[in-house]
């Protein structure tokens, strides 16, 4: 110390005194910022920690990412067009109340902890296909395109350049100029480089309508959190048939292939049916809070579809300050409800205790619980945070497979084989807590049918890890996931 505070004297003389003063002030400062409000015990240890080893840097970076702040303008928009967007939402559940009959009984309470908090309700008579090839997926995506009467509504966190999405977004200015309605609305940050392209011009000057959504703003990190982000996948026809799932708008033979992780892998589900509506309502509130023309939100209510399907489902969002929390909620339900069996498939794992407990629990009481993750992350950071969880999770029986065939996207849940989450959501705290999501729940035997050999064909592509082999990595891998671990509660 002695010698410290010599070398500290001789390169600033008496002032240096202070600097271990104003280090103090600044922890003390921020422990009182971090208990104003209450928040996850491990992610206020965890950023207490950053500014203890480095105030300026730690500071710096809870300013950009610490909260979940998307503005004050923001977020009084959000709060008035919520309860105009009530009032529709409150319709509509008055409007498919005996839906709700329909329900199988291992479904009632997750449907119901779904339509919480302004949420959509269960809707009967639909049509939903599963499609699992991407390349598939983008011609038909052209074909709807081509056959549209009226309006194509499309809402992606990312839209690539390249490939075959150069051909959607070609046919989305051909609908355009013949008279369809197109309007546009994607990630600023997932989309940069589609931004800076000559792409929004082109659409423009076609009469396609953009918007960017949650555009970074240099200057205004203090306001609104800059890693806030859209990360929903919708593309609606007519208002009447509806795609989402995990595909964003790319072509897998172009993107990200210098990630090292071969061709991501992607399902999307296309609905027909009246739930199309919910998603067209979502929609809807997105592009009027995102676009800043727009004040309020006054959409028509919803067309009735004349489809009649089999079909019960549900549109569920969610995201910071609209809905905030519930998406955390119907997870931990969803795990709690499940009696026989439960699979999950996710490219990023990174819950919270309590989700883990549940799904150790799950297992504990019988449950067969499977969790599938690409064996290669193109983020290396929760790669090796995701396998600090395996020792724990396979210690109470739940099954670990790494799917080999690319990097896994598909993000579902099957519940006990009859009621499946299937959409944007990744089991990782981003999507818990910060990112705007889509997903629609489904409680249809044959869909589930449907997903589970979908499921299968990722297991047939999996490696199952070990639990002896993976007791005996080396020490040095161990440090790195504990050590990756350590900053789960802020990725």
């Amino acid at each position: 110390m002695n010698i410290i505070n010599f070398l500290l004297g001789s390169l600033f003389g008496e002032s240096f005194i202070w600097v271990p003063i104003a280090h103090i002030l600044i922890v003390i400062l921020f422990g009182f910022r971090l208990i104003s409000v209450r928040r996850p015990v491990g992610v206020v240890l965890a950023w207490f920690l950053i500014v203890v080893l480095f105030p300026l840097i730690g500071i710096s970076l809870y300013i950009l990412i610490g909260e979940r702040p998307v503005g004050r303008k923001l977020t009084r928009k959000i709060i008035r067009m919520d309860k105009e967007y009530a009032a529709i939402t409150e319709a509509m559940r008055k409007r498919y109340q005996a839906d709700k009959q329909l329900l199988p009984t291992e479904g009632r309470a997750l449907s119901l902890l779904a339509e919480a908090k302004n949420g959509s309700p269960v809707i009967a008579g639909n049509q939903i296909e599963l499609f699992t090839n991407s390349l598939e997926i983008l011609q038909y995506f052209i074909d709807e395109i081509n056959q549209a009467k009226n309006t194509l509504h499309l809402e992606f966190y990312i839209w690539a350049l390249g490939g075959d999405a150069d051909r959607v977004g070609e046919a989305l200015i051909a609908a355009a100029k013949r008279g369809v309605t197109c309007k546009v609305l994607l990630d600023s940050l997932g989309s940069k480089d589609w931004f800076k392209s000559t792409w929004p011009k082109r659409f423009r000057n076609a009469g396609i309508q953009v918007t960017e959504a949650l555009p970074i703003q240099v200057g205004r990190f203090q306001f609104r959190r800059a890693d806030l982000r859209l990360h929903r996948k919708i593309f609606v026809i007519d208002n009447t048939i509806v795609w989402t799932g995990s595909m964003n708008m790319v072509d897998p033979r172009t993107f990200k292939q210098d990630s090292g992780v071969g061709e991501w892998v992607d399902a999307m589900v296309r609905i027909e049916g009246p739930v199309a509506s919910q998603f067209e309502l979502t929609f809807s509130f997105d592009w009027s809070v995102d676009n800043p023309k727009i004040k309020h939100f006054s959409n028509v209510v919803p067309a009735a579809s004349p489809l009649e399907g089999k079909v019960l489902a549900q549109e569920f969002s969610s995201g910071p300050v609209y809905r905030d929390d519930i998406l955390y909620q119907v997870l931990l339900s969803a795990i709690m409800d499940a009696r026989e069996e439960l699979t999950i498939t996710t490219p990023y794992f990174g819950p919270d205790d309590g989700l883990i407990q549940a799904l150790m629990a799950a297992a504990g009481r019988g449950v067969k619980v499977t969790l599938i993750v690409p064996k290669l992350n193109d983020s290396t950071l929760v790669a090796w945070s995701s396998r600090s969880f395996y020792s724990d999770l396979m210690s109470a029986g739940v099954n670990i497979a790494e799917f080999h065939g690319g990097l896994l996207h598909t993000k579902s849940l099957l519940i006990d084989k009859r009621v499946a989450i299937f959409g944007s959501v990744n089991f990782d705290q981003r999507s818990l807590r910060l990112n705007f999501e889509i997903s629609l729940i489904v409680y249809n035997d044959e869909f589930c049918a449907k997903l589970e050999t979908l499921i299968e064909s990722y297991l047939a592509k999996s490696d199952m890890v070990n639990p002896v082999t993976w007791a005996k990595r080396p020490h040095w891998h161990i440090l790195l996931e504990n050590a990756a671990h350590l900053t789960s509660p802020l990725l």
